[in-house]
């Protein structure tokens, strides 16, 4: 761990303020995140914005409980709604997770609403982890702060009950869900969806968590496990109510047999639907569990994926248009605000799927598999 602070300085009329900052990082070859905490020795602010320059080739992919910016080596940290006043002597932590080439030295000036902290605390580095994952933050322990965490070990009944409950949007047919305690990718415990094709076979199982402040990114994981390889045809077993689209629907499925994003409001697909789009994508294997994470930004239309390890690049958007990627994604550029979760199967013509779910989490902080 890395270990840079500041501390308090003395402006012109020698009146105490500024901060102090506890800059954690870890980092790997290529890679690193942060843990940021700002105390605020100076009088209550009401948006706080901490700043500081990057010495190395440090850039900054995504953060979460601040919105963070960047211009060459300036970055700047600003509150959100709910962590934006900064009382005296209280302090807000955040995080962020960025890429390097050559140096990665910890900042060292910071300033608080333009007010310098002053001095530099670091300490030298430990030896970075010998396999640290090639795109995705090292790994956290449980859920961390998650909204939802959940292995459904205690659900007690056969129906899905307390914090999980059966829902058919729009319309139900054959389409069923249940608790199951003969398969299961954690304990003895998980939720199974045995989906039906044709439109009004939805069946979903929801949380009944409030996912609307949960940001500024949005992290999701969860464990599938499904039978019958993805279809041509378009389905969905992951439904995230948007408030930007009305709460229509956010929603990972598959398409021509890989994986997809579909936005409800305009039919928009990440990847592109083209053969070269569908290339970037990549199938969700059969019989076996797998690991499934997404990043949604809800200050920007960006979205990340990743299967296992690996960030699928037919599922990154970036705000930059890709062709065969995002250029159909990004005619849209109101950001995503999604309010809720639902586990389960929807078809838009043929395919039937059974599919079991387990050790499920959505917070604002990265989530390991």
């Amino acid at each position: 761990m890395l270990s840079a602070s500041g501390f308090t300085a003395l402006p012109a009329s020698g009146v105490e303020a500024g901060c102090r900052v506890d800059y954690t990082v870890n980092k790997w070859t290529g890679g690193f995140t942060a843990q940021i905490k700002v105390t605020n020795l100076g009088p209550t602010l009401d948006s706080w914005r901490l700043a500081w320059t990057y010495t190395g080739d440090q850039q900054v992919t995504s953060a979460w409980n601040a919105t963070v910016t960047q211009t060459g080596r300036s970055v700047v940290a600003a509150g959100t709604s709910w962590n934006g006043t900064l009382a005296t002597g209280s302090t807000a932590e955040f995080g962020l997770q960025g890429t390097w080439r050559s140096a990665d030295p910890a900042p060292s000036d910071f300033t608080l609403g333009g007010v310098p902290c002053g001095g530099d605390g670091s300490t030298p580095p430990t030896p970075p982890p010998t396999t640290p994952p090639p795109t995705t933050p090292p790994p956290s322990a449980d859920c961390g702060g998650a909204v939802i965490c959940s292995d459904f070990e205690n659900q007690t009944g056969p129906a899905p009950s307390g914090d999980w409950r059966f829902t058919a949007p729009d319309c139900q047919g054959s389409g069923t869900a249940a608790v199951d305690t003969a398969v299961a990718h954690s304990g003895s415990t998980s939720l199974r969806v045995d989906g039906r094709a044709g439109y009004c076979n939805h069946a979903f199982v929801a949380s009944t968590a409030d996912l609307s402040s949960v940001g500024p990114v949005m992290h999701v994981r969860m464990w599938v496990r499904h039978t019958t390889a993805l279809p041509s045809a378009h389905v969905t077993f992951v439904s995230l109510p948007d408030a930007s689209q009305g709460g229509r629907s956010l929603r990972v499925g598959g398409q021509n047999g890989a994986l997809q994003w579909n936005r409800e409001v305009d039919d928009a697909t990440l990847p592109a639907q083209s053969p070269a789009g569908v290339a970037l994508s990549r199938p969700l294997p059969t019989g076996s569990w797998q690991c499934l994470r997404f990043a949604i930004d809800t200050t920007a239309p960006g979205l990340d994926t990743w299967l296992g390890d690996e960030r699928i690049p037919g599922l990154h958007a970036d705000g930059v248009p890709t062709q065969d990627i995002d250029q159909q994604w990004l005619v849209r550029t109101t950001p995503p605000r999604p309010t809720a979760l639902r586990l389960g199967w929807e078809s838009y013509g043929t395919g039937d799927d059974t599919l079991w779910f387990d050790d499920v989490a959505v917070g604002p902080a990265p989530l390991d598999c």
